[in-house]
């Protein structure tokens, strides 16, 4: 595994206590970087912070990332342990179950919608200041191949990812001369615990849509979010990036 230059970087990783986010902070932490985990289940955090503290400076903040107080508070525990923050990886999601569109309740697709897309606004909204200061910064969305093919039996989940795509095209033209650049990747499933939420049906639905017939694993999509997260990453931005496997062709 080659060693990504992240010497003597701050990185605050959103749900970083599971999945993908913890094998991004594993990976951070392997190349020099000081982490911050944001997670909002504060005992599989403390456990995280633990077990990452044997590779290096963490801190672990419990935030729930729908909430801009929290947010707020978080940035300045992370500012207060390493003095700044220069990447972050918006990881944190959930897939709230599956169901035709006609049979997902409202409230369900809102709170999918708040976590998954509001959730990452807030926290930008909240970070972008902190690295317009510093005049460095670099931002990775963890989005989903299902943003740009809509999973069916996902609709709340698709139209989220899709959204932070959006978000994620925006935000990085409107960085594009701050020195920060904002970058997607859009993964294909990897099996971690968020399949518990997911039916048989559709897990099995994604690993038909896959043309390499297997799920992605988490190391190697840290590899990915962590180059896009390096001063290695300098001239794209406002970009999406496949995880798919070879099952996205666009």
């Amino acid at each position: 595994m080659n060693r990504i230059d992240l010497e003597g970087r701050v990185v605050v990783i959103t749900g970083g206590a599971r999945g993908i986010g913890y094998a991004v902070a594993q990976r951070a932490l392997r190349s020099g970087a000081a982490v911050a985990l944001w997670d909002l289940d504060a005992e599989r955090l403390a456990r995280s912070e633990r077990e990452l503290a044997e590779l290096g400076k963490v801190c672990a903040v419990t935030v729930d990332q729908t909430q801009e107080a929290q947010i707020e508070a978080a940035v300045g525990k992370t500012l207060a342990a390493f003095g700044a923050i220069d990447v972050l990886i918006n990881c944190a999601g959930i897939t709230g179950g599956n169901g035709t569109t006609w049979e997902l309740a409202p409230d369900v697709w809102r709170q999918v919608i708040d976590v998954n897309l509001i959730g990452p606004y807030l926290v930008c909204r909240a970070v972008v200041p902190q690295m317009l200061k510093q005049g460095y910064g670099r931002i990775v969305n963890i989005a989903s191949v299902a943003g740009k093919e809509g999973n069916p039996n996902a609709s709340h989940y698709s139209a989220s990812k899709a959204g932070l795509i959006g978000l994620t095209k925006s935000l990085g033209k409107e960085l594009a001369t701050k020195n920060i650049l904002v970058n997607a990747v859009t993964p294909a499933a990897a099996k971690t615990e968020i399949f518990d939420s997911m039916k048989q049906e559709h897990i099995d639905y994604m690993l038909s849509k896959i043309p390499m017939n297997r799920f992605l694993l988490p190391d190697e999509a840290a590899s990915l979010i962590l180059w896009l997260g390096s001063e290695d990453c300098a001239f794209s931005t406002g970009s999406v990036f496949d995880l798919s496997g070879g099952r996205a062709t666009y």
